[in-house]
């Protein structure tokens, strides 16, 4: 799924770079609602912008279907309960200005110059971030094409490859919970404890005893967890923590978390052959065709209102 979801930011990587950026700033544009889809409002300015992306990238396309796809595939991924966080699109947007060898003031003045601008390029990974995850629950559940684990072996054998080993963690989950209401007061002061206890993280045995005298803090037992179904928010972070050790420490929603690697090992069964096919998506082709039965069917639910 991933290689046919980003292939669009990938054109983009070889067009931005020719763009000058001593190039004068495009005129904001306008917000005049020109479409309403399911309730949600798309302006005459997300349209323009999306012209404006189309042709920094050298592509063709209808700008206005693009943001009724765009809005659809969105509030369907809300729908299934995909949150993509800001810190996870800047980190997506870094992670695309690295990639094209640039500063990230660079890219955000070819985004603004082009009249693109930033916001728009990052609402647009955003939505692919969230399509990305929602596709691929599609896939799992068996709309994509249900592959068992034996089908899964066999195709990779059949195209030359070697059955696939995948990394399995064991995991344990350590919350220094921060209620809403005091969350302003305190949550700068619950993560330097959170810090701390990390810094002195050696593994998950020792865990419970670090928080007996903490106050309001959990540690949970996550369990196993082959490296395809890692939590998308965190897989990055666990995959480059060594084992014993734990991931950097990130506020969320329930205070400040950290996850503890208690184990890993390489796996190679059919199990992991089958998981490891289905999180790649099969291939670009099935990707794309599921792709597009998918937005067809929430164009024919929806209600779009063309003002």
């Amino acid at each position: 799924m991933r290689k046919y979801l980003f292939s669009a930011g990938l054109a983009l990587l070889v067009a931005a770079a020719s763009v000058s950026v001593t190039a004068a700033v495009q005129p904001a544009f306008a917000a005049e609602i020109k479409y309403v889809v399911n309730g949600i409002p798309i302006t005459s300015g997300d349209i323009a912008h999306r012209t404006a992306f189309f042709k920094l990238q050298h592509k063709k396309g209808d700008a206005k279907e693009e943001m009724i796809d765009q809005t659809l595939r969105l509030a369907e991924a809300k729908r299934l309960g995909i949150r993509i966080s800001d810190q996870q699109v800047d980190a997506a947007y870094q992670r695309f200005a690295s990639g094209n060898k640039m500063p990230l003031a660079r890219l955000d003045a070819i985004m603004a110059q082009s009249g693109v601008t930033k916001e728009h390029f990052k609402e647009f990974i955003r939505a692919q971030m969230a399509w990305n995850q929602a596709l691929s629950a599609r896939y799992r559940s068996g709309e994509g094409g249900s592959v068992t684990e034996q089908d899964a072996v066999r195709r990779m054998l059949d195209k030359g490859g070697a059955k696939p080993t995948a990394t399995e963690y064991m995991l344990q989950q350590v919350i220094f919970v921060v209620p809403a209401s005091e969350r302003a007061a305190t949550l700068a002061k619950r993560k330097r404890e959170a810090d701390a206890m990390r810094a002195r993280f050696n593994g998950c045995n020792t865990t419970r005893d670090f928080a007996k005298g903490l106050l309001d803090v959990t540690v949970r037992d996550l369990g196993r967890f082959l490296a395809p179904q890692l939590p998308s928010d965190w897989a990055e972070q666990i995959k480059a923590t060594k084992t014993g050790g734990a991931t950097p420490t990130r506020e969320t929603e329930r205070g400040v978390e950290f996850i503890g690697v208690c184990s890993s090992r390489e796996v190679s069964d059919d199990k992991a052959a089958q998981m490891v096919f289905q999180a790649e998506g099969g291939n670009d082709k099935d990707a794309e065709e599921l792709s597009k039965k998918y937005v067809a069917e929430l164009r024919q639910k929806a209600k779009i209102v063309e003002r």
